[in-house]
């Protein structure tokens, strides 16, 4: 039986590698629709792992709509899945639109927060920064994801701008999808806490050229990645760029 891996970013690729093999089972029509998954301790017998990322793995892709729980009865596959490569192609693209559109909200709103923070926003950042911490092998997805967005509401927050931070509001549960949709991928990681670290202390010296600095360090390279990975174009030519961003 292999071991769960306790550093953050092997972990992460353990928990898509989970969900890739649970796909490839249902790809392949070892599960068909309609069908029952085994118990969580047979699926970790047949695909290895641990009883932490098969529960991670199928919390995913109950999120997604490929599994269904019935209560008192367990997970049936809900409908067929493409071949995991295929996914993955299509997971990434979304990926990358949803961190292009992250990457406008953010430069803004750290460059609002480092012009007009107060005493309680510093706080409150610290806080949010020292709760969200970085991801371990123990964390439940779900509680992580909720961390790192509260923490990007207290940035939304500190712009003081209302039309903002309701823009950030609805744009909750599409940032929630796209750390779902990084774990999933497995092969390319969110950006980690330090990076998190750098945007928080610009906006606490009060540096809007810092802070949009860091935004840019944090978000741009992983959108690069994204496009080199999908044969697209580079990022100095995405939105960022026709936004005047860069």
């Amino acid at each position: 039986m292999l071991v769960l891996p306790t550093n953050p970013a092997k972990n992460a690729r353990w928990i898509a590698s989970t969900i890739d093999a649970i796909r490839n089972l249902i790809a392949n029509q070892t599960f068909r629709t309609g069908d029952r998954l085994p118990a969580d301790a047979e699926l970790v017998r047949q695909i290895g792992g641990s009883g932490h990322t098969v529960r991670q793995a199928l919390q995913t892709l109950l999120n997604w709509q490929f599994l269904e729980y019935r209560p008192g009865e367990g997970m049936y596959v809900s409908r067929p899945s493409k071949s995991v490569e295929q996914w993955r192609q299509h997971n990434r693209a979304g990926i990358r639109d949803h961190l292009e559109a992250h990457y406008v909200l953010e430069v803004e709103a750290a460059r609002l927060a480092a012009r007009r923070r107060d005493m309680v926003d510093i706080r409150r950042l610290r806080s949010r920064l020292a709760s969200r911490a970085e991801y371990c092998a123990t964390d439940d997805v779900e509680d992580f994801i909720e961390r790192d967005r509260e923490l990007h509401m207290a940035i939304a927050m500190a712009s003081h701008n209302l039309a903002l931070q309701a823009m950030y509001r609805s744009f909750s549960m599409s940032i929630r999808s796209q750390i779902l949709a990084i774990f999933a991928d497995g092969h390319f990681l969110d950006p980690d806490l330090d990076a998190h670290a750098k945007v928080v202390e610009a906006i606490i010296y009060g540096d809007e050229h810092a802070s949009v600095a860091a935004v840019k360090a944090m978000l741009l390279p992983k959108i690069a990645e994204l496009n080199e990975l999908l044969g697209s174009e580079s990022c100095n030519f995405s939105v960022a760029n026709r936004l005047g961003l860069l």
